[in-house]
């Protein structure tokens, strides 16, 4: 299973950027995402950038990863995400969530 992780930009060049994120520091190809500035945040699907987040968008990325490795140590199965998750979003707050509304 491959897992996106929020990754955010410390230096461009062409096609790449180095970027930061969950205690790692890595080189990802920018391709599928075009342009990028320091500061912006990607997600990272092994050594690919496959889309750009919003600042808050990879904060609930990251607290779901963190949800999910208490999960894995054995603590907090019951603990609540802090945000709505898709599968209690209506019809159309799932339309505006991936931009065809």
């Amino acid at each position: 299973m491959c897992i996106g992780i929020p990754m955010q930009v410390l230096a461009v060049e062409p096609g790449f950027a180095l970027v930061e994120g969950r205690g790692e520091v890595r080189r990802i190809k920018t391709t599928l995402v075009g342009d990028c500035a320091v500061g912006d945040w990607l997600l990272a699907f092994l050594d690919d950038a496959r889309e750009i987040l919003s600042a808050a968008r990879a904060a609930e990325v990251n607290a779901t990863l963190d949800l999910l490795q208490a999960v894995m140590d054995g603590g907090l199965a019951d603990s609540a995400a802090g945000f709505a998750l898709p599968s209690a979003m209506s019809a159309a707050d799932l339309q505006r969530l991936t931009g065809q509304a």
